[in-house]
């Protein structure tokens, strides 16, 4: 059924691409890629009609109903037939608001994902964001790194030479892939060598959790050949962010808006939830909430954030983290490998899922102590626990795959449970049931 249901929205979406031809821009990497897209649109909003990927739509099913506008019917044959009606409606008659611009995030979880995507959905501006030098991820249905790299490339191959490659110019993995298309290319990262590039980053590096005033922000010079223009980030918590703001600086680039008008939409800009948002705690203690997804690169990033945030004498440091998943044959390396890095920056360490255990047990083997070190099987235990332990002036990172559902931690520790649905991902009633 769910391939009968593919090959109708495949069909239907194709059609109604054909007559509205709208303009896409794909973006894929094996982390970073939903920041990019939000900072895209958010830059082309200012200009154009644009729509996004709704919720996490980046598959075979996600990306059509994008196409058409709606959400999911689920098991609901009834908001199904709702869905095929509103489409046969695009297609029949004319929307004159119909986007102009559509930012889609491509998932590749097996062989063959980008390709069908970006055959569905041709793109005028293909972006790989990172796939990262630490390990790779999203491994479990690849039989190699270079599989998984060859796969992601697919957004760049078939564009034509009157579109855009936007590329990371610091990524070893990425950069290379400019060989593998005709089109125009565009890079961006910190490197000198990049395009669009970043410099004299100045990052908020403490919170003052008392009156729940939690400080972030980041400030930085943003480059383009002969141009450079002050940039801030106000709710952007971590460096590894600025990598989002530089995608959408160089698609605003590629469609000739001003350095000016991209820094003002920059600043606007606002994470989405899950992704590196800080949070008040109860007992006056301050989250990061990074509970959408994980991987060995986005979890180090993560606790790179941990560490360098300045909080009082005294006070502690806590990771809880939970299973990464979709890592195949690097699942043990990729885990023990978070384990040595929060052995350096946390005070204690939980975790939660049979995987993360391996992270506990190699921040033991890093001189973790014992009695820091904490596992749980879900998340509601261990949000209990923390919820326990946790005193005025602590620091908590909350990051796992989401098949873990870290959120529930987050849930438990803020100091606002009522607004969950407005600050947290995976609030939905599918979700929630």
């Amino acid at each position: 059924m769910r391939k009968i249901l593919e090959r109708k929205l495949r069909f239907i979406a194709k059609l109604i691409l054909k007559k509205y031809q709208p303009e896409v821009i794909g973006i894929t990497g094996s982390v970073g890629k939903t920041s990019a897209k939000e900072v895209v649109f958010t830059v082309l909003a200012k200009k154009f009609r644009v729509r996004k990927n709704i919720k996490n739509y980046n598959n075979e099913i996600g990306v059509p109903l994008t196409i058409i506008g709606c959400e999911s019917g689920n098991n609901n044959i009834f908001k199904w037939i709702g869905i095929f009606f509103q489409a046969f409606w695009l297609i029949i008659f004319r929307d004159k608001n119909y986007p102009e611009k559509l930012v889609l995030e491509m998932g590749a979880d097996h062989p063959g994902d980008i390709k069908y995507l970006v055959e569905l959905a041709p793109c005028k501006i293909g972006i790989i964001t990172a796939i990262g030098d630490m390990g790779p991820v999203h491994l479990e249905f690849f039989n190699t790194v270079d599989q998984l790299v060859n796969e992601k490339a697919n957004i760049i191959k078939h564009l034509s030479r009157e579109g855009t490659a936007i590329l990371n110019r610091d990524d070893a993995q990425v950069y290379p892939l400019k060989e593998k298309t005709q089109a125009n290319l565009l890079t961006f990262g910190f490197s000198e060598l990049a395009d669009v590039r970043a410099s004299d980053v100045s990052i908020a590096d403490h919170v003052e959790m008392g009156e729940k005033e939690l400080i972030t922000g980041v400030r930085f010079k943003l480059h383009y050949k002969d141009s450079m223009l002050p940039v801030v980030l106000p709710q952007v918590l971590g460096s590894h962010q600025i990598y989002a703001a530089l995608c959408g600086a160089a698609v605003g680039i590629t469609y000739d808006i001003n350095l000016a008008d991209i820094a003002e939409a920059l600043r606007s800009y606002t994470p989405p939830p899950g992704r590196m948002r800080l949070i008040p705690g109860i007992k006056n203690t301050a989250i990061i909430d990074d509970s959408y997804n994980s991987s060995p690169v986005a979890a180090i990033a993560a606790l790179n954030t941990l560490e360098t945030i300045q909080i009082e004498s005294g006070k502690h440091k806590y990771a809880v983290l939970g299973d990464m998943a979709e890592l195949g044959a690097y699942t043990k390396e990729g885990h023990e490998k978070v384990g040595e890095y929060v052995a350096r920056v946390a005070d204690f360490l939980v975790t939660i899922g049979e995987k993360a255990k391996i992270i506990a047990d190699s921040a033991k083997k890093n001189n973790m102590l014992e009695d820091r070190v904490f596992e749980f099987d879900n998340a509601e235990t261990a949000g209990r626990f923390v919820q326990e332990r946790i005193k005025e002036g602590d620091l908590i990172l909350v990051k796992g795959s989401q098949s873990v559902r870290t959120e529930k931690v987050v849930k438990e520790l803020m100091a606002e449970p009522l607004r969950a649905e407005e600050l947290l991902v995976r609030q939905g009633e599918a979700w929630q049931k």
